[in-house]
């Protein structure tokens, strides 16, 4: 799995790349710990790039959700693919979370 990160708008952006299962998810929950850790602003999980979760990898993502809350923060994920979006839909997580067809517009959600 590749991972970038960027700021857009005062917006964090945490894009993945690939698979996140129990072997890439240890690289995914240190980035997550990083830009959660008295975060400024909003936080972008771009997953358009992202093939497959597991559950490691939705774990990850819980993490984020929960620190963010903590934070007084907002979380949004962009561009589920439908195979993410189903493990999401099969898990209960699409009520956990913001979601957007897109990066423009979870980054339009956070401002």
């Amino acid at each position: 799995m590749n991972l970038s990160e960027e700021r857009i708008d005062g917006v964090t952006i945490l894009t993945l790349i690939g698979r996140l299962d129990s072997n890439t998810a240890p690289l995914a929950e240190q980035a997550v710990l990083r830009l959660t850790d008295g975060s400024q602003g909003g936080l972008v999980i771009d997953c358009t790039g992202l093939d497959y979760v597991s559950s490691a990898g939705l774990r990850v993502l819980l993490i984020a959700a929960k620190r963010m809350k903590a934070a007084e923060a907002k979380l949004c994920l962009a561009g589920l693919a439908a195979p993410v979006m189903e493990v999401f839909r099969v898990s209960g997580f699409l009520a956990l979370f913001t979601i957007r067809p897109d990066r423009a517009a979870a980054v339009d959600v956070l401002k």
